[in-house]
């Protein structure tokens, strides 16, 4: 999903050189082609904003339109959001729009297949004589130069990476001539730095490990977007993926011919199709005039003295030019019943059809970490999201929820729902205006959204930043950090356009250092 230009230029005020807008936006279209669909399904779909030259046109990841023309919810979701003046105000990869419109999905359209990093980077790269793949390994620490040390004043040199084969218990070595690169994710990357003793010294020294780089912001600052929805029974003409849902026998028989006879059917469908950005002030105005979220809240915060990190989100919400929350529509019962979010049992799915309407936090203040819980690299780091700590995050967030429930019965949307029909959970029947029901029924059910970010924040070190804006470890010469751990600020959207831009510029800033060396 698209990026907003305001909250990637927010990395630059971050003080990144050359995070801005401007400079990451032919990034993103490098790394897609769009293809777009036949005139009548782009009619239907709505998809009359998409911007000349502004979607990518060559880059290897195959990005279509997977909507069908059986299916009446996306037109009827365009048209609704019109109608209530919230229909998108440009090409969402402007990085400028607002409001609602048709998602593309990475899915090849000639092969009906998910197009990704694996078939569309790495699989025709295997050739190449300087790319050589080990599996089935783990990368246990970096290694470095133990004739140095930072108290030299120098900065530390990896000389390589310690890893294990899972069929064998001998570690091995694999010796860097120029950088080690760590790509290993939000969690996996800071637990790697922190096992190889960068990280807070008091935390490394809990579990044995010599500090070589202190820096505490090693696995702080964790953001994720949370979601949760309203799951409404729709009527038997609409088209669902409940049964599906529900691992109906039939059903996923059907889906199964259906793609492996003509490549259609709900298993060419490759997520979130109907979408919307929303500011809360133009959702909720004028009822929030005199709320909390405009006055108390927004008063007590910005008399604090905030991190970066919290100004930053707080310019973005006040502004509405980014958008505090995201509506989204799902083709099945979504969230299934009483504390979801905590719950270990199985999905409690109803019989009969049913459309979700969900909601999406767009930018929390409240941020976690991802911490090692041993200097053994087999043991999972403890992961502590600290979801709604910063108490505008559950009010903005409750107002987004109450607002899918205006978006439900708001024609021509509200005439595809059963009336009076049933519901995902008891709570789901949540009254007008009621935002104590709306805290409790989020309390219950918000729940990731899987875009965790931020845990090797780019920044100087005195801002929290565990990495600077060439990507390299602070304290470091040749480790660099290449994956959603970096981000200053979570994008609005789904972070996954943004890991591949920020990789395709990754890769020109190390093409970069290794010619100036």
């Amino acid at each position: 999903m698209a990026p907003s230009q305001a909250g990637i230029d927010a990395w630059a005020k971050l003080g990144n050189t050359g995070w801005d807008w401007k400079s990451l936006k032919p990034y993103y279209r490098k790394f897609y082609t769009l293809n777009l669909p036949e005139d009548e399904l782009k009619a239907h779909l709505g998809l009359d904003w998409i911007g000349k030259g502004v979607a990518g046109d060559s880059g290897p990841i195959q990005v279509s339109f997977t909507g069908a023309l059986d299916n009446p919810m996306p037109m009827a979701w365009n048209e609704t959001f019109r109608k209530l003046g919230l229909e998108t105000s440009a090409d969402p990869f402007t990085g400028i729009s607002m409001g609602a419109y048709s998602n593309m999905q990475t899915v090849d359209p000639k092969t009906r297949t998910r197009s990704y990093s694996a078939n569309a980077y790495a699989a025709p790269a295997m050739s190449r004589p300087n790319l050589k793949i080990i599996y089935d390994a783990e990368a246990r620490r970096i290694l470095f130069d133990e004739s140095r040390t930072t108290m030299s004043g120098e900065d530390m040199t990896a000389t390589g990476v310690e890893y294990i084969l899972t069929s064998s218990a001998q570690p091995q070595t694999l010796r860097a001539r120029k950088e080690v690169i760590l790509a290993s994710g939000v969690y996996q990357s800071p637990k790697l730095l922190e096992l190889s003793g960068i990280g807070d010294q008091i935390l490394l020294s809990s579990h044995n490990i010599p500090c070589i780089i202190d820096n505490p912001n090693v696995g702080a600052h964790l953001q994720d977007h949370l979601m949760t929805g309203l799951s409404f029974e729709v009527l038997p003409s609409v088209p669902t993926v409940d049964g599906l849902m529900r691992k109906d026998p039939a059903a996923l028989s059907a889906a199964q011919e259906a793609y492996a006879t003509s490549k259609t059917g709900p298993f060419t469908i490759g997520g979130i199709g109907s979408h919307a950005y929303l500011p809360i002030q133009d959702i909720l105005a004028p009822s929030l005039t005199n709320s909390p979220l405009q006055t108390d809240l927004l008063a007590a915060a910005a008399s604090r003295t905030l991190i970066s990190h919290e100004r930053t989100v707080l310019d973005l919400l006040r502004s509405g030019h980014d958008g505090s929350g995201a509506l989204f529509l799902f083709q099945a019962q979504g969230v299934t019943h009483e504390n979801e979010a905590t719950s270990t049992s199985a999905p409690k799915l109803q019989d009969g059809s049913f459309f979700s309407i969900g909601c999406i936090q767009t930018h929390p203040l409240s941020t976690g970490s991802s911490h090692i819980a041993s200097r053994d690299p087999s043991v999972k780091p403890v992961i502590d999201p600290r979801y709604f700590e910063n108490e505008l995050d559950l009010e903005v967030m409750a107002r987004h929820l109450l607002f899918c429930l205006e978006v439900q019965k708001a024609e021509p949307l509200a005439g595809f729902f059963k009336k009076d029909g049933r519901r995902n959970h008891r709570k789901a029947f949540i009254e007008e205006g009621d935002v104590q029901a709306a805290k409790q029924y989020l309390r219950e059910t918000a729940k990731t959204t899987y875009h965790g970010c931020g845990t090797c924040r780019m920044a100087a070190e005195e801002h929290g930043g565990v990495v600077n804006d060439r990507l390299m470890v602070h304290g470091t010469k040749n480790v660099r950090v290449v994956d959603a751990s970096v981000f200053p600020l979570i994008p609005r959207g789904n972070i996954m356009s943004t890991v591949y831009a920020v990789a395709e510029k990754a890769a020109d800033l190390i093409k970069e250092d290794l010619i100036v060396k």
